[in-house]
């Protein structure tokens, strides 16, 4: 006698399931629950970007081994872009200064006068396979199984990241060697972010997406502080170290998560065995809406397609709103510890080391709009106006921080924590809750597997911008300061009337369920009304879906 249909889906689920979570299972002899899966989820995509971000940050400092500290040198290189510059954040003045007389060998090929160009040539490289490699990762990605995917792409990572410091050892000098590495450190590393989004996305709704994806997005800064101080305390064993380390941290959390990711609810069952989780019922919007809904049928989804994603209403305007924001975001990554070290605090220059270690306060006022921008969003629902007003808010920030950031070392540090709160709040908030949104909103008809593509071309779009800002900026601020500020704030400009579309959708959107509140004839007491509106960021056009229950006594 054959097995039921709801027998046969339970089977499968369960086959589906990470062996790491089987094994614990199997040793409890109990299942795990929802809020452990959700809590699994939030730790292990968490410390996996971290993994991505820590590996990504080594080359900027290991670029301090490659490069001979000649004082004629240092001097070619002011005004340069930033692999232009020898990273010596973790020096003091004098250690800088008795290594400038002394002038280290470096490492060819980039001990020699075209060094620098080399290494600005190999950044390019990694920016630019990075930022193509992110569109098919998320098409991929929505093709294929999430965990291992991800899996794939973080062992990839560490090896590209070892095979980088594995120079060092077998004594390579080639510079194609060192190019094509990071050209396959690129494509590796673009698997990362449409995938921890997309899983994410999977598991936590709409109500507090942004609040949660804001205190998650802090992996960011997590990584690029551990990448820095792993890669510097290693330097002195040799600049090889400094790369395989990193590398056997991401590689371990690919295995971790190959055991232990669960990438959605329905992928374990969770939907079907857990009594809190109940995916056919309308009230329980907060498991149903990353889900879609399942419906009593089962119904195989197809991935969206690359064009098709772009169509999706949004999608086009967030992306290019990202390119500008990333632009000015990366450009504070790459330029502000070169430019609080040449410029005067209260009249007094500070070391490499210092300004360094002042320039993270950036990422910590990061952190805190990234969670201001998305629990803001949740509780108006309004992620446009919300970004839109961040990135406006920007403008006058940087203007204030150029002008004024010189006073005083505390009135520098205020300004430098709204400007970093504004500026990287909207990127943050449209590289999480935003893609994950669009990625399953309503015009997909209740297909699911849009959210890694979607991630990807938003990301991916943005991270054009982010090659471009500090690239132009290192030319820019050869003349003036001033000139960059001022391409800065203009792209924030630019980034904002981007989203002018959906705010103003956004804004009708709630005039008009404040009209059909006040005009609606039900009385609370013998209907119950649910109302969605959702702006679709096309032409304006809103949806409303209603759902009301009318008591008998209105019945008759």
């Amino acid at each position: 006698m054959g097995s039921s249909p709801e027998e046969a889906k339970t089977s499968e689920n369960t086959s589906s399931k990470p062996p790491g979570i089987r094994l614990i299972e199997h040793i409890r002899t109990s299942a795990v629950t929802f809020k452990t899966y959700k809590v699994t989820v939030l730790a292990i995509t968490f410390l996996a970007y971290a993994c991505y971000h820590a590996t990504r940050k080594t080359p900027s400092i290991v670029k301090n081994a490659l490069i001979p500290e000649a004082p004629a040198l240092k001097l070619i290189l002011v005004g340069s872009p930033p692999w232009h510059r020898i990273p010596l954040f973790f020096r003091s003045k004098k250690d800088r200064q008795i290594s400038s007389l002394t002038a280290d060998n470096g490492w060819a090929p980039f001990n020699g006068s075209d060094g620098t160009t080399k290494l600005g040539q190999i950044d390019l490289a990694f920016l630019s396979f990075y930022s193509f490699g992110m569109y098919f990762a998320g098409h991929l990605g929505d093709q294929l199984d999430l965990r291992l995917f991800l899996t794939v792409g973080m062992l990839g990572t560490g090896l590209s990241t070892f095979l980088f410091g594995f120079g060092y050892w077998l004594n390579i000098h080639s510079f194609y060697y060192f190019l094509t590495i990071q050209m396959l450190a690129g494509l590796f590393q673009s698997t990362g972010w449409p995938s921890v989004v997309a899983v994410v996305g999977n598991w936590f709704g709409k109500k507090k997406r942004g609040l949660i994806m804001g205190l998650w997005n802090a992996h960011t800064s997590i990584g690029n502080i551990l990448g820095s101080l792993i890669a510097s305390a290693l330097l002195d064993y040799g600049w090889g170290w400094s790369f395989a380390v990193p590398a056997l941290m991401i590689s371990f959390m690919g295995l971790v998560v190959f055991l232990l990711l669960p990438v959605s609810p329905e992928s374990v069952g969770a939907d079907r065995d857990h009594g809190e989780l109940k995916s056919h019922s309308k009230s329980n919007a907060e498991v149903a809406e990353p889900l879609l809904g399942s419906g009593s049928k089962v119904v195989k989804e197809n991935a969206v397609r690359f064009i098709a994603a772009w169509k999706i209403p949004g999608v086009a305007s967030y992306a290019m709103c990202l390119f500008f924001s990333k632009l000015v975001a990366y450009t504070f990554l790459y330029w502000l510890p070169f430019y609080i070290s040449c410029t005067a605090i209260d009249g007094k220059y500070l070391s490499d080391e210092a300004a360094g270690n002042l320039s993270t306060l950036f990422d910590v006022g990061g952190v805190l709009g990234g969670i201001l921008a998305g629990h803001i969003s949740d509780r108006l629902d309004a992620r446009a106006i919300i970004a839109a007003s961040f990135v406006y808010c920007s403008i006058p920030a940087l203007y204030l921080y150029r002008s004024y950031g010189e006073i005083s070392l505390f009135l520098n540090i205020t300004l430098m924590l709204i400007t970093g709160m504004f500026v990287n709040g909207p990127y943050a908030l449209i590289t999480t809750a935003v893609a994950t949104d669009l990625g399953t909103q309503g015009s997909l008809n209740g297909n699911s597997r849009a959210l890694a593509t979607v991630t990807a071309i938003i990301d991916g779009t943005g991270s054009v911008g982010a090659a471009i800002g500090p690239l132009v900026t290192g030319y820019i601020s050869a003349k003036s300061w001033n000139a960059v500020f001022t391409m800065l704030m203009t792209a924030a400009l630019v980034a904002g009337l981007l989203l002018t579309r959906l705010v103003l959708a956004e804004i009708a959107s709630k005039m008009n369920l404040t009209r059909f509140q006040a005009n609606s004839p039900i009385r609370p007491s013998t209907a119950v009304e649910h109302i969605d509106f959702a702006s679709n960021g096309d032409n304006g056009a809103i949806k409303r879906a209603c759902d009301v229950r009318i008591g008998a006594d209105e019945d008759e």
